[in-house]
């Protein structure tokens, strides 16, 4: 687990251990994946377990011929899409129904909706935020810009990591904007998470569904085709048991 995820969710105090992991997506077998889990500790979740806590995961595929969404197909650890990114494409996925978690923080009751998303790039052609809490490209080789609900957000901790464990973090400024250097030949997986303490409601199963505070993490992933010959990746981790 990422020192940054770790610090938000405590801070969250969310009840669920699933609360600190990040979904991100990952390409396999001419199709994009779903995962759930850390992916610098090697740990995909799995079914039955915690990736059943999932309800409706949905992607969508962005490329000049237009847009496809689709929804992910379970399996016994990921969510399967009919498609993957080639390249200058991408694809974004979320959970948007999540279960609210309710748990209380003195004598308040605090319930929390967890949103998590994830984008596959290809390149780092600048795209446009898509994703209620978005990290994209900006046109520069490991340059991002974080976006919430459309507006620039400054001031965010944002952690880069690989399988190997291999990770750094930094701060976007005040434009939204984070830089990272790349070494390694491989995947990278950028993560950012943002708190947003406005009240609402959303739809359900059964209806209307109240929260007080929304806890959305994002990720990015990345393929680099050169570099620094990868640090192995550790043992898979083993997916948490089903409760």
């Amino acid at each position: 687990m990422t020192k940054t995820t770790a610090i938000a969710f405590a801070l969250m105090a969310l009840s669920s251990a699933a609360q600190a992991h990040q979904i991100w997506i990952e390409p396999a077998d001419q199709r994009a994946v779903i995962r759930f889990g850390e992916f610098g500790d090697n740990l995909r979740e799995a079914s039955p377990g915690l990736l059943d806590k999932f309800v409706a995961p949905s992607a969508t595929l962005i490329s000049a011929r237009g847009d496809k969404t689709a929804a992910g197909v379970k399996t016994a650890n990921g969510f399967t899409l009919p498609f993957s990114a080639a390249a200058g494409e991408s694809v974004i996925a979320q959970e948007a129904s999540y279960p609210i978690s309710t748990f209380k923080r003195g004598d308040k009751e605090v319930s929390s909706w967890y949103y998590p998303a994830a984008r596959l790039v290809t390149d780092f052609a600048p795209q446009q935020p898509k994703l209620p809490l978005d990290l994209v490209p900006t046109g520069e080789a490991g340059a991002f810009k974080l976006f919430f609900q459309g507006k620039p957000l400054p001031k965010t901790k944002v952690a880069l990591v690989t399988q190997s464990g291999w990770a750094k973090e930094a701060n976007t400024d005040e434009h939204g904007v984070v830089k990272f250097d790349l070494p390694w030949k491989g995947t990278y997986v950028a993560e950012v998470h943002h708190n947003d303490q406005t009240p609402g409601e959303r739809n359900g199963a059964k209806g209307a569904e109240r929260y007080t505070a929304v806890s959305y993490v994002t990720s990015v992933t990345y393929i680099k085709a050169d570099g620094v010959d990868p640090i192995p990746a550790p043992p898979a981790a083993n997916p948490s048991p089903a409760k």
